[in-house]
């Protein structure tokens, strides 16, 4: 009976410890770590450290990959200012370029986009009065290949006397001519020169010197001293 009672004292301590250890405890969750992020602007500052924490080369412009920077206000990828993003603009490619016509094109692209998308220039084609640089607008009309027309000044003109606006040697093109060379002509300023570009733009050129008569600005007798200055 001694030894029956044991056993039965050793299965109730080894029932009790099982249970025990068995029981269902709590348990806390994992600890969530977060990399800290250098707020916006760290990058212009004089510290180049990187966050406590986050590893080399994986700052925020490293996660989003090459450009990332780019949509950032001042960011050194921004295109033409006012830009709006997704934004078109249409502009008519002519002259000596492999695919002529109409184009369209992201607001913001420059004359060297537009010759990008008319497929190129022709071999051989002189572009040294054409800026490529330039930003396009819309409905704006871009001709390549026309000549740049060649400027001086009158032999006449004394040394150290007033400045006198160059007068054209050559004709000027009236199809590529650009405000300031248009002011050269005599008895046009700025603002009959820009009636000159706004009158190109909205008709598509000129066919014929005979259409700068239609020009706001431009009478018979004004017309008279620039038909012989000027070409299409």
């Amino acid at each position: 009976m001694i030894a029956l009672a044991v056993l039965l004292a050793a299965a109730v301590a080894f029932a009790a410890q099982h249970f025990w250890t068995g029981r269902t405890r709590p348990v806390r969750a994992p600890e969530v770590v977060r990399a800290a992020t250098a707020p916006y602007g760290t990058e212009h500052t004089g510290d180049t450290s990187a966050p406590a924490g986050t590893p080399a080369g994986n700052g925020p412009d490293h996660a989003l990959g090459p450009g990332a920077g780019a949509g950032r206000p001042g960011g050194a990828q921004n295109g033409a200012p006012g830009a709006v993003a997704g934004a078109e603009i249409v502009v008519d490619v002519a002259g000596k370029v492999r695919r002529p016509g109409i184009h369209r094109l992201p607001a913001g692209s420059r004359v060297a986009d537009a010759l990008d998308a008319a497929g190129g220039v022709r071999p051989g084609t002189d572009l040294t009065g054409l800026n490529r640089a330039r930003f396009l607008a819309d409905g704006e009309q871009v001709i390549v290949g026309a000549p740049a027309p060649v400027t001086g000044t009158g032999a006449g003109t004394p040394p150290g006397g007033p400045m006198v606006p160059a007068v054209p040697v050559a004709p000027v093109p009236l199809n590529t001519a650009t405000v300031d060379q248009l002011d050269t002509l005599p008895g046009v300023g700025p603002v009959l020169a820009r009636h000159i570009v706004d009158y190109r733009t909205r008709h598509g050129g000129f066919r014929s010197v005979d259409e700068l008569r239609e020009v706001n600005g431009i009478g018979e007798r004004r017309f008279a001293d620039l038909r012989n200055l000027v070409r299409p």
